[in-house]
């Protein structure tokens, strides 16, 4: 448990596998000998370069909490580590466990802010395909709209299920596992969810090729941020790094993205997010 004195501090999508984004992750510093780390997904594909982030972060943090995003789960040709689904999953679990890093196969920590304890829960929940394309219903007319506009996430290809027959299939067991642990929390303690995909639909509203929302997350999990006592809720995948309220619930973007993408934009968040204890508006 935290003694109160540091922040609760997130980022995601560092995508250290591009030559310009490794510089940035080396450039990542607490603040306080005792701040916390939320690490959202997608640190790289290539498993030798995720062992590289996590130690340098775990090394500087007081404590890292990482969930996976689906770039980790891929299983790219080069890698010489050919794991697939859920064998690949539970090896980044075992790489965390050597590092200190929690995942969400641990219990989860609790943090001590100035106002009181708060559970900090990563999500691995992956996606269902409900957050389907304008104009269709179903998972199969969804996925056909996509190929028709040539808006196609590489998980297609790389992100294997096995042992699931489909992503879906996984999405489903991980959501109905880890709605189980929450419930067993109780509403006594503030909770932050920090997971890689987005709680809710409303978050990709505003991309530029609503087809890709389908890789985006679950309607399973639409009333999580009312169902249970969240503080903030901290999410990455979507590159549109923002502050949002949905029902009076503080949702953070807090991804890095492509160089492409944050040399157009900058970081006008600063790359580290502070969730906790929530800063002051201005």
């Amino acid at each position: 448990m935290a003694s109160g004195r540091g922040r609760l501090l997130a980022v995601s999508d560092l995508h250290v596998g591009m030559a310009d984004n490794k510089p940035v992750t080396e450039s990542l510093r607490p603040h306080t000998d005792e701040d916390w780390l939320i690490v959202a997904g997608d640190v790289a594909e290539v498993f030798a370069d995720v062992e590289w982030a996590l130690r340098l972060l775990a090394d500087r943090f007081s404590r890292v909490i990482w969930t996976p995003g689906n770039h980790e789960l891929w299983t790219p040709k080069g890698d010489p580590v050919q794991l697939r689904g859920v064998a690949r999953y539970e090896r980044l679990v075992e790489l965390c466990r050597s590092l200190g890093v929690l995942s969400p196969e641990d219990p989860y920590a609790r943090w001590q802010g100035p106002e009181g304890e708060v559970v900090i829960a990563p999500l691995f929940l992956l996606y269902d395909y409900t957050f389907t394309a304008p104009g269709t219903r179903t998972k199969e007319e969804s996925l056909a709209r996509a190929h028709e506009t040539g808006v196609v996430c590489t998980d297609e290809f790389l992100l294997h299920p096995d042992p699931y027959p489909a992503v879906d299939d996984w999405c489903r067991e991980r959501v109905a596992v880890t709605r189980e642990r929450l419930d067993a929390l109780g509403t006594d303690t503030p909770l932050v969810l920090a997971g890689h995909w987005p709680l809710l639909r409303e978050p990709t509203n505003v991309m530029w090729y609503p087809e890709f929302a389908q890789w985006c997350g679950t309607e399973l999990t639409a009333d999580w941020h009312t169902r249970y006592p969240v503080a903030a809720a901290v999410y990455g995948h979507l590159h549109i790094p923002r502050t949002t309220h949905h029902d009076g619930v503080r949702f953070e973007e807090v991804s890095v993205g492509y160089p492409r993408e944050w040399r157009r934009r900058g970081h006008p968040r600063g790359l580290l997010r502070q969730i906790l204890p929530m800063p002051e508006a201005g």
